[in-house]
């Protein structure tokens, strides 16, 4: 699976001025309408007014250093990458499976994130919904200690820290099924094979 990164799609301002003005020409027109007793132009405003909605889910918004990777029905129709306010095709979906992995790193989009609370009558239920927007910085991840045999079978208690970004949104996202978790077990399966090849208690 090959990034393809989508291009001109920078036009979510001017999309969603149209709606607005759209949306307040039909308010007027149903109004005008129905104090005339047209009939075509009432239904026609009621039509848009009911679904016009369906175009604002298009509306994407992207930070610096964060992607987007999108799919319709199923299908992988591009990423969007850097900074604007992007219009799609209302129906694609974000996709990210490691949106709610978080492992001991900096650098994840939502980070800082707080859930978001919904509040019925007194009680209040806490609904967390991560971000699909993938993290394009350098990330610094930090696994735990473990304890490792050397060479020699001595064991020997060592960390890893590792500096990593995403290069390529798609191949992060289709070819491992959680690509945080699949970069922390290598990080670890690679730091004790190099630790079994060197002796580490002795001197020379």
């Amino acid at each position: 699976m090959e990034e393809k990164v989508l291009k001109g799609r920078r036009i979510g301002m001017l999309v969603l001025l149209l709606w607005l003005a759209a949306f307040a020409a039909a308010v007027l027109g149903l109004i005008f309408s129905v104090m005339n007793m047209l009939v075509l132009p009432m239904i026609v405003c009621i039509a848009w007014l009911a679904l016009s909605w369906i175009l604002l889910p298009g509306l994407k918004v992207l930070k610096p250093q964060e992607a987007l990777v999108l799919t319709l029905f199923g299908k992988y129709v591009g990423t969007l990458k850097g900074e604007g306010f992007y219009w799609v095709n209302p129906f694609c979906t974000a996709v990210n499976p490691a949106a709610k992995t978080k492992l001991n790193q900096s650098g994840d989009v939502d980070g800082g994130a707080k859930p978001i609370v919904l509040s019925a009558g007194t009680a209040g239920a806490t609904v967390e919904m991560p971000s699909k927007k993938v993290s394009l910085k350098i990330m610094t991840l930090n696994n735990a200690r473990q304890k490792i045999n050397d060479c020699l079978g001595n064991p020997v208690e060592i960390g890893i820290a590792v500096m990593w970004r995403v290069t390529d949104t798609a191949k992060a996202v289709f070819n491992v099924d959680n690509y945080k978790e699949f970069l922390s077990l290598q990080c670890d399966a690679s730091l004790r094979n190099i630790v079994r090849l060197y002796p580490y208690d002795v001197a020379p």
